[in-house]
């Protein structure tokens, strides 16, 4: 990485300027190139001469993007895709094949659960999961953490984890796994979308490729989608080049907006993280509410490892209202201030109720598995007051119990 400090990258980080000397980088909206000459254009497509052709292949704007994360996240280089479901699609298809098998952690976000689960089976690519609870490690280097290492295989090519997890918030100790995919010479892939890269750098333990929503706290305001995956150089040129044929290209227009958010990224996430260590500790010693989930919280299963690898807690806090499904259901029709939406990570304090939404097509032992109770309640703590966002839980609660 960079010598620079990541608010500097984050703010200076851009493409050449132009001959019109602005200080903003510009929008290049646009959807091919021009050549200079026709061997020009031969050189281009044959990467003899470093050159934009298309945007479905590249273009000035999300290269920006795509330059800014690689040095936030320590990486080599980076690849922006329309979503981050397409990146996290994308990071699979790209290197597995019939016959391979994933290793993945349970507890991970319902698409992603989906993938695996329903079609990279239609391609013969097996999966298994290893659990969060229950996990101990004895060995010297904790390396029969999470006991994962019996349920490798032969064909075993990818070990892939997302930590936090969606929305559990379940933590995977990286420095171990990243130990357990080096000695097993796996690929490993991590999902870094509720951390971001100010908060955690899964390539510090190892981690090959790692994957984000940039939908998510990356833009910060809910406007955009995209998706982005950070990693070694020619392993993002395998990602490339499957992108470059299948077409999940990056928005010149949306890659803008998410280099110009990066900007603002480290001020946002110190709010979003302060807001939400408050707000969970403000829960735990409510009487309606049954559990509460936060990384920094010391009641927190995975307490030290979170705060052995990230800076702060997140911007994620769940909690499960007594009363269970129907409890959850008034709890959040009661809401009046605080949105009701699958998204995450924006301005603004969101709710969701993952069991009747965004983890609804998992089975109810799946959903149990992941830590989703019909009466837990997922919360992006935004950047408003702290006092309007916990009156509006408190009304809400009591409107509920009625």
């Amino acid at each position: 990485m960079s010598k620079k400090k990541f608010e500097t990258i984050a703010v200076r980080t851009r493409i050449k300027q132009t001959q019109e000397k602005e200080n903003s980088s510009p929008l290049f909206l646009t959807s091919s190139f021009t050549f200079d000459s026709a061997e020009h254009m031969r050189g281009a497509f044959t990467d003899e001469i470093p050159s934009n052709i298309y945007s479905r292949f590249s273009n000035p704007s999300v290269k920006e993007f795509e330059d800014k994360m690689a040095l936030l996240e320590g990486t080599d280089v980076a690849y922006a895709t329309a979503t981050g479901m397409a990146a996290i699609f994308a990071s699979f298809m790209a290197f597995l094949k019939t016959g391979d098998h994933v290793l993945s952690a349970r507890a991970i976000f319902g698409s992603t659960h989906t993938i695996l689960t329903k079609y990279l089976p239609k391609w013969g690519i097996e999966h298994s999961y290893f659990p969060a609870e229950g996990w101990s490690a004895s060995g010297g280097d904790g390396s029969n953490l999470y006991g994962i290492e019996k349920l490798i295989r032969k064909n075993t090519k990818m070990l892939f984890v997302e930590t936090p997890s969606n929305p559990g918030l379940e933590i995977f100790d990286l420095e171990v796994l990243g130990k357990v995919a080096k000695r097993h010479k796996l690929l490993f892939h991590v999902d870094n979308c509720f951390a971001t890269p100010y908060l955690q750098n899964p390539a510090k333990y190892g981690a090959e490729l790692i994957t984000h929503s940039a939908t998510k706290f990356i833009d910060g305001q809910g406007r955009v989608l995209g998706g982005v995956v950070c990693g070694k150089k020619e392993l993002i040129k395998e990602i490339q080049l499957f992108c470059r044929n299948t077409g999940p290209a990056l928005s010149p227009f949306n890659a803008w907006v998410l280099s110009k958010s990066l900007e603002t990224l480290a001020v946002r996430m110190d709010r979003h993280c302060e807001n939400a260590l408050k707000l969970a500790e403000h829960l735990s010693k409510h009487k309606e509410i049954e559990t509460v989930n936060y990384p920094f919280l010391t009641s927190h299963a995975q307490y030290k490892t979170a705060k052995k690898q990230m800076k702060a807690g997140g911007g994620i806090v769940t909690f499960a209202v007594k009363g269970g499904y129907e409890r959850a259901k008034k709890f959040m029709d009661a809401l009046e201030m605080i949105s009701l939406s699958a998204n995450l990570g924006d301005t603004r304090t969101i709710a969701t109720h993952p069991a009747s939404s965004t983890h609804q097509k998992l089975s109810e032992e799946e959903r149990k598995a992941a830590g989703i109770t019909p009466g837990l309640i997922r919360t992006s703590v935004g950047l408003e007051h702290l006092d309007d966002v916990i009156s509006d839980i408190e009304q809400a609660l009591k409107k509920s119990r009625q």
